[in-house]
């Protein structure tokens, strides 16, 4: 890719970037969000057209209008917000678009298509799964690899590969790295964009770091470490990846009694949040951690248990009631749940508290634009202008909006789910000090993370769930990384 440029509307996305990836090696992309990595690739895989620049593969000049005219050469991409169709079979999904039929305007060879299909399964190691299975009925790593495997029959030679992990344990993501591994000796070329420093350096080959939109620099794996791609990445030294938490939490200010929801996803759960503190929440996938989030926020309705605010039982039978109540929720998707992407940075901070600045119904709107801008320069927020479309901010941005609307709501409890997912590092530093504050004015708070050293770098204590249940509950001076699997996998009892 040589002299590609991007705008959108006040964004100048790709200014003049080159990029190249050999056949057979994993190249990592890596930079802040908005950096260009993801808009650079849409642009390879056809999604988005370049303003400027060529392409070239195996030497020939290309241009893909279209994603289907990248996959017909070879060209696939993973998107980090996967998109399968949920009713159709694993089979179904693996040959849409690309049917294989009994004769040209006849019927679909279901038979042969589940055949190699099993074929295909059988090569990736999971055999365990029946071609007939619909995909609303895998786990998110299943769904992750079917996508893989879809991308794959194509005879793609190019693979790009967005957040892969950042819905995935552990195990999951030695297996995904085992298939990776297999690709690469069959010469395809993978772009893997990550921002998990750790994972990239055990699998990459390369790595090439973008800023603002432009090209910084190409190394092999072997010739930079952790702070140097910190460094070229955002341009400055970071040296405290968590900062230091000097409060100590006070008095109960949220009480969780024997708590669980109609479905049995979190099952007499009980727990108790102070003032002040950052109590962390952990388990497997599945366990039961998001569930028990909305079943506090009432998202999900009660069975049983008693939810006490600052020593008064309230009764949260929706979302409505918990933000009166208050209590915020910063979901784990913030595309699918927490913005509504067709509206401007203006409204979605507005959205939980347009009662504040009305009269009688009328909306203040140089009241509402005051407010707006102070938490657009309070948490650096890099949008053009306050009324530009949230959905052409990079994902660091938007998790920022997400955070602004709650603030101006000002909870006493906020409940973070998977709160720095997709975002880079310097974005998660600005996070952190964000709930380090808040935690300073002595709000509490519930923080939902799959990456063990986020939980250890900033909670006083930790909640470990397991299959829906309360497994145990960590201090900081017990918790490390074993005591809390142990916990979450149920395999061995952990003295608390």
């Amino acid at each position: 890719m040589n002299g590609i440029t991007k705008t959108f509307p006040g964004v100048h996305a790709l200014d003049n970037v080159n990029f190249e990836l050999e056949a057979g090696e994993i190249h990592i992309l890596l930079g802040e969000n908005g950096a260009g990595k993801s808009t650079l690739m849409k642009i390879l895989s056809g999604s988005y057209q370049a303003d400027a620049g060529e392409i070239r593969i195996n030497g020939s000049h290309v241009h893909f209008n279209l994603p289907i005219d990248a996959l017909h050469n070879g060209v696939a991409m993973i998107y980090q917000e996967l998109n399968p169709v949920p009713n159709m079979t694993i089979t179904e999904n693996i040959f849409l678009g690309k049917e294989i039929k009994l004769t040209p305007v006849g019927f679909v060879n279901k038979r042969e298509m589940n055949k190699r299909t099993k074929e295909l399964l059988a090569q990736f190691g999971m055999d365990y799964l029946q071609p007939e299975k619909k995909m609303k009925e895998l786990s998110v790593a299943e769904t992750q690899m079917i996508e893989i495997i879809k991308a794959y029959s194509y005879e793609t030679k190019i693979l790009i590969m967005d957040e892969p992990t950042s819905a995935l344990a552990d195990h999951e993501v030695d297996r995904l790295f085992k298939i990776m591994d297999m690709l690469k000796k069959q010469k395809v070329g993978i772009v893997y964009i990550s921002h998990k420093l750790d994972e990239i350096f055990k699998c990459g080959d390369r790595i090439t770091i973008f800023r603002d939109g432009k090209y910084v620099a190409t190394k092999k794996i072997t010739e930079i470490n952790r702070q140097e791609a910190i460094r070229l990445m955002i341009g400055r030294e970071l040296t405290d990846q968590y900062p230091v938490k000097e409060n100590s939490p006070g008095e109960a200010i949220m009480e969780v009694e024997n708590l669980a929801d109609e479905h049995g996803r979190c099952r007499g759960i009980s727990f108790t949040l102070h003032r002040g503190e950052i109590l962390g929440i952990c388990g497997l996938m599945g366990s039961g951690r998001t569930e028990l989030a909305e079943t506090i926020f009432g998202l999900r309705k009660h069975k049983t248990g008693v939810i006490k605010l600052k020593g008064k039982s309230i009764n949260i039978l929706n979302p409505s009631k918990a933000i009166n109540s208050g209590i915020a929720l910063v979901t784990e998707d913030r595309k699918g749940t927490g913005l509504n992407l067709k509206s401007s940075v203006r409204e979605n901070i507005s959205i939980c508290t347009l009662s504040q600045i009305s009269t009688i119904g009328i909306l203040n709107k140089k009241k509402e634009e005051t407010r707006v801008d102070n938490q657009i320069k309070a948490l650096s927020i890099k949008t053009p202008f306050r009324d530009q479309i949230v959905n052409y901010l990079s994902g660091g941005n938007q998790q920022k909006v997400v955070v602004s609307k709650w603030l101006l709501a000002d909870p006493d409890v906020f409940i973070m789910d998977e709160p720095t997912r997709g975002i880079d590092v310097g974005a998660k530093h600005e996070l952190y000090n964000i709930v380090i504050d808040l935690a300073k004015r002595g709000k509490g708070i519930l923080i939902i993370s799959s990456e063990l050293p986020e939980i250890l770098g900033l909670c006083d204590r930790t909640l470990v769930i397991n299959e829906g249940s309360l497994a145990g509950v960590l201090s900081r001076k017990e918790f490390n990384q074993e005591a809390i699997m142990r916990l979450a996998t149920g395999t061995k009892e952990t003295s608390l």
